[in-house]
């Protein structure tokens, strides 16, 4: 399973769900009792679903005080579930585990959900039959389909050299980030039924006024630091000539970058759409 650490997935999650959670829909937040997030990370997908269950304070578990669901978030990372707890009001769980071997009984939930989870697996099929192992009811899965994010940028060599780095990317890597319509086939492989998927499109903005989180980004790219990230794999896919020569250019760009953030002209918008997989364990009866 690939790693990553609680900047990054900071960086690649900020503000995700704040414009609209209209996607999550299916996963009937307003009448669930018991939920897993599994591969939790630092949290962000467990706290959104917290809120939405406590907002809702409709379900069969809830109190008085309008608190629905309990919510479990499980990672095999315990740096993040240690930043996730620090990010919680101490209303959510936290629990190290393996989303292959979850620290949970047979039908424990009656929602086990996962946030950028299986494209990082070797064996996402394994993972969303544990899914369904825990759950008696829904399983939902929110993957990114890396193959269809776009970036608009008023930076011209931006949008086409990270287009060129991420067909790069997307050959060299090991496990499947471009999943899409596969999921779906996990799911029926699983035994799930009545499976229905949404979209959400995450926007990422950049524009003035510049956060510190922007400012940081464009000098990563000056230095070629962003890239190399990726390094490994961007070889796989390529040379190592080849990727010398695109992180000359990288850099080269990113200086741009930093030559418009310093006049206040640059703005840059990264659409990455993630597709929300919702399956029901059948009834055993």
């Amino acid at each position: 399973m690939r790693r990553f650490s609680a900047e990054y997935l900071e960086h690649t999650r900020r503000g995700m769900w704040e414009d609209g959670r209209d996607a999550l829909t299916d996963l009937e937040l307003s009448s669930r009792e018991r939920v897993l997030d599994a591969g939790c990370g630092t949290g962000e997908l467990t706290r959104v679903l917290a809120a939405e269950a406590t907002e809702s304070g409709s379900g069969v578990g809830a109190t008085e005080d309008g608190v629905g669901a309990t919510v479990i978030g499980v990672d095999a990372d315990r740096d993040l579930l240690s930043v996730a707890r620090e990010e919680s009001d101490g209303r959510i769980e936290y629990v190290a585990g393996d989303a292959t071997r979850l620290p949970a009984g047979d039908d424990a939930v009656d929602l086990a959900v996962c946030q950028a989870l299986l494209i990082n697996l070797p064996d996402p099929s394994a993972a969303v039959r544990e899914l369904a192992r825990v759950s008696d009811d829904l399983v939902a899965a929110v993957e990114p389909n890396n193959a269809d994010v776009r970036v608009a940028s008023t930076v011209d060599a931006e949008e086409r050299l990270e287009r060129e780095a991420r067909e790069a990317y997307l050959t060299g890597v090991d496990t499947d980030v471009a999943l899409g319509d596969r999921v779906r086939d996990a799911f029926d492989e699983a035994g799930l039924v009545d499976v229905r998927t949404r979209r959400y499109v995450h926007e990422k903005r950049t524009e003035p006024p510049y956060a510190e989180a922007a400012l940081n980004a464009a000098a990563r790219k000056a230095s070629g630091a962003g890239l190399a990230d990726n390094r490994e794999e961007l070889v796989a896919a390529t040379s190592e000539a080849a990727y010398d020569d695109l992180r000359g250019r990288w850099r080269e760009m990113g200086r741009e970058v930093v030559a418009a953030i310093r006049d206040g002209e640059y703005e840059r918008v990264e659409y990455v759409p993630f597709d929300v997989t919702v399956g029901r364990v059948p009834d055993g009866d």
